[in-house]
Parts: C-alpha cells; structure tokens; sequence
C-alpha cells in the first residue's frame, strides 16, 4: 500500500470506495496523483476549519463542481467525522448519476451529515436546499462558467472562506477573441493576445487576475499559489481568501479600469463589484 500517500487516521474503505485504492489496498500513478492534489489542498483547507472551530460552533462547507466528491469525503473523513454538531458539507454537481453514487456511499459509510444536490453552481445561489450563510465555500476545477458562479455564491452567501483551483477561463478569451479587431487599431498592447495561443493563455491569466481583484473588492484577503507540481495538473493555480473587511476602493478602481483598458468593460456586470462600490476610474 502506498502509505506515503495516505494521511494518518485516513479511512482505508474510504479510498477503495472512491475507487484511489484498489481492493487489495494498491494504487496506480493517476489515482496517487489525485489522492496528492485532493490531500495538499486539504491541507490549505485545515487551518481554516481550525479557526472556525475555535468557537466550538457547527460550520457549512459547500463544494461546487464536486464531480464524485473526492474532497467533500476526504474533508469530512478527516476532519468532521468525529465532530459531534451540525457540521455539514454540501456537495454540488450537476451529473444525476454522480449525485446519487455519492449519495448511496455517504449511506454506507454513516456520513449523516453530508448532502449531494443534484445542481448547477448558477442555480445553488438561489436553492432553498442550502443555508442562507456558509462558512467555506470551495470549487477544485469547476468548468464552464462555474468557478465564477461559485464565488458569486460565495460572496452572496457571506462566506468566511473561499478556495477556489480555478478552471476554464475562456469566457474572458473569448471576449478578448471577439473584440481583437477593434482593439488592434486602438493600442499596441493588444499584439500580447493577437495571436489565437496567447488569447488564451493570456485570457486564462487575465481571468484569474479578475477574479482575485473581485474577492479583494468585497474585502478579502487573498493568498495565490501553486496546487501541486505542475506535472501534476496545468490548471495549477491556487487562490484562498479570507475575509477580513478590508478596504476595497483600491481592488474597485483596478478592476474597472483593466476592463476599460482592454476594451472589455462589457464583462463589469461577470466580476460584480458590492453595491456601495464606486468604479470611478
């Protein structure tokens, strides 16, 4: 068995039921490769539920894009198991079938306070099935638009905590893409995504440069990272945020004026800013 891979007091049934260890306990290079990523970023994910513990009150963790629930078990086989509250993660995917495997799983192993909705991170923001507040909100390469929609969550949901491996950023790209013209005859500096692989590569940077400006401007501050090695994953970026009620006119201003600058103030309304928020540039 691959015990470096294995974290001290993790259930072994747990990870053959996830299909990480096989029967007899063994591992194969792709499923070590996802126990490591779901593992180190649960080690980012530890020290916050230590604070938020520190009250010695129940706390809400919802994960979005949860595909099989790999993080939602681990977290609550490691950490929750032996909480006695009403500590609760939610799990949020869209594909029926993955839902209701979770759900089956969760019943056979007594994870009782665990919940599999079967949602889109869009349609979670207003679903009556999820607290009106949480404390955590994570999304581990959540695709399409979801990763934006889950901090859209997050943010309207208050949460204390937000970590996000961002994915799928083409939405900028493509933007960026449908605009070029326009934009080449105004600024030189448009020739940095002329061309269609830099579109998306700098798309991809601009996006995560938008969000994080975003979560600063609703006063959280953010720690950006890398996951794991990069032989492990090419959507590798790591962002934690924390709330801290800090100043945001600063992240407001910015935010606005690298959209105007670019030609791409039409996505203001993608990056919301708070209410009270002025995006004088």
């Amino acid at each position: 068995m691959a015990q470096t891979e294995i974290r001290p007091g993790q259930s072994v049934e747990l990870l053959k039921e996830l299909h990480i260890l096989t029967r007899d306990g063994k591992m194969n290079q792709d499923s070590r490769r996802k126990l490591k990523q779901v593992n180190h970023l649960c080690q980012f994910i530890e020290p916050l539920l230590a604070q938020l513990r520190e009250g010695e009150r129940a706390l809400s963790l919802v994960d979005h894009g949860a595909g099989k629930s790999y993080l939602g078990f681990i977290l609550y086989d490691l950490f929750l198991k032996s909480i006695n509250d009403d500590s609760h993660v939610y799990s949020i995917e869209t594909r029926a079938e993955l839902v209701e495997r979770s759900r089956e799983l969760a019943s056979r192993l007594d994870f009782e306070r665990m919940s599999f909705l079967h949602l889109s991170v869009a349609e979670s923001i207003s679903s009556s099935l999820l607290p009106d507040t949480v404390d955590i909100v994570t999304a581990l390469h959540a695709c399409d638009t979801a990763t934006d929609d889950a901090i859209t969550f997050a943010l309207k949901k208050k949460a204390r905590f937000i970590v996000l491996v961002p994915c799928c950023q083409a939405e900028v790209a493509a933007t960026l893409r449908r605009l070029k013209g326009r934009s080449l005859a105004r600024d030189v500096l448009t020739e940095i995504w002329r061309h269609p692989i830099h579109t998306r590569e700098f798309g991809s940077h601009l996006t995560n440069v938008l969000r994080c400006l975003q979560l600063e401007a609703h006063g959280y501050q953010l720690n950006v990272t890398e996951l794991v090695g990069w032989e492990h994953s090419m959507k590798n970026e790591l962002i934690v945020a924390s709330y801290k009620d800090l100043p945001r006119e600063n992240a407001v201003r910015k935010l606005s004026r690298i959209l105007q600058e670019l030609g791409i103030d039409e996505m203001q309304q993608r990056f919301w800013l708070p209410p009270t928020a002025s995006p004088t540039v």
